[in-house]
């Protein structure tokens, strides 16, 4: 048996595959590479280039590898992005998987879990928000990943899979041994941007909205270490496999960290007085989202070990360090100042989008 991890090129799904490998389990990589890279896979797994929306392909990934689980991350997932963009979302987040749940009904996989996120739920307040708050979200980002819940539950019940969705709250940091981490240039993450602006990436960063409804005026967020998220998967594939039933849970700490205090954080954990700009608030940007993981920590015995901002900081913190180095080795042999994120295919017969 394998896993399939979609989007395991990306941040959290690279994460998951060296969690999985860890486990012992055989994972199967299916990415487009869109915003992922080749070498951002541990060469244990199995990479197949190419999209989810191809019935054909997953299909026939399911068939050779004998997978029995699918873990969900390939998608979209900025909200700003999603306001100028409905319909590319709605595409990619909502009918690609459409399209993937077709695939894994036919070939008959047995588990499915779905990365979903906290913007389910809308402007939710400084309290912890549970599974059974009320549904409000306020983005096509939000949208496109609630109409994918709720299209799961109405799969699961007709074809008799069981999954189990996570609903993410802040992703941050990296891989504590160095393995993997955000990579993926101009991203919009606060604490990938702190640490870029820390490190001289960025010769300043913004900070979006000053008079949110907050302790300090700007955005509070439940910021979860990845290395955390990513273990919470591996639990819930677990408990699907001993017959759990179909689940919703939360994954985040259940407290929050303001957008100033995380950048009091960086500027502590780097050293570095950067510059700080203020802007306007962004467009579906919320004031407060901060879970309650109860779900998550009964059900899956979930138990976090990175709760605290400075370890998440100084995680990413590590790794902005090892992508520099990364960069100018492969800037000095090559003419291109992309050229690390072209790597050659490095396995016979993946397929190019």
């Amino acid at each position: 048996m394998a896993v399939l991890v979609t989007g395991g090129a990306g941040y959290i799904g690279s994460h998951m595959v060296w969690e999985l490998l860890d486990a012992g389990e055989d994972v199967v990589v299916l990415d487009r590479l869109s915003t992922g890279f080749e070498w951002a896979v541990a060469p244990e797994a199995k990479l197949v280039v190419g999209n989810v929306s191809d019935m054909a392909l997953v299909g026939s990934i399911i068939r050779r590898h004998d997978v029995d689980a699918i873990i969900h991350f390939a998608g979209s997932i900025v909200v700003p992005e999603s306001v100028a963009d409905p319909l590319g979302y709605y595409e990619n987040n909502t009918c690609a998987t459409r399209t993937l749940l077709e695939a894994a009904v036919r070939g008959n996989v047995s588990n499915v879990i779905f990365s979903s996120t906290a913007a389910v739920y809308g402007a939710a307040g400084l309290d912890p928000v549970g599974e059974s708050a009320e549904l409000l979200p306020e983005s096509p980002y939000g949208r496109s990943k609630l109409m994918t819940e709720w299209m799961l539950r109405d799969a699961a019940a007709a074809h008799g899979f069981r999954y189990t969705t996570l609903r993410y709250f802040n992703v941050a940091g990296a891989d504590p041994m160095g393995r993997t981490g955000q990579s993926t240039p101009g991203a919009t993450h606060l604490i990938k941007v702190a640490s870029e602006t820390a490190l001289g990436k960025r010769p300043s960063m913004q900070v979006f909205g000053t008079d949110y409804p907050t302790p300090d005026g700007t955005c509070v967020r439940d910021f979860i270490h990845v290395s955390d998220l990513v273990a919470a998967h591996r639990l819930a594939l677990q408990r699907l496999r001993r017959g759990g039933d179909s689940i919703t849970a939360n994954c985040g700490y259940g407290h929050g960290y303001s957008v100033l205090q995380v950048i009091d954080s960086v500027r502590r954990k780097s050293g570095v007085d950067f510059k700080v700009k203020t802007a306007g608030r962004r467009a579906g940007d919320l004031p407060a989202v901060i879970a309650n993981s109860d779900v998550a920590r009964r059900e899956f015995g979930w138990t976090p070990r990175f709760d605290n901002l400075d370890t998440i900081v100084g995680h990413a913190l590590a790794w902005e360090r090892a992508l520099a180095r990364k960069n100018s080795a492969f800037s000095i042999q090559s003419p291109e100042p992309d050229a690390w994120q072209k790597l050659p295919e490095r396995r016979a017969g993946a397929r190019s989008r």
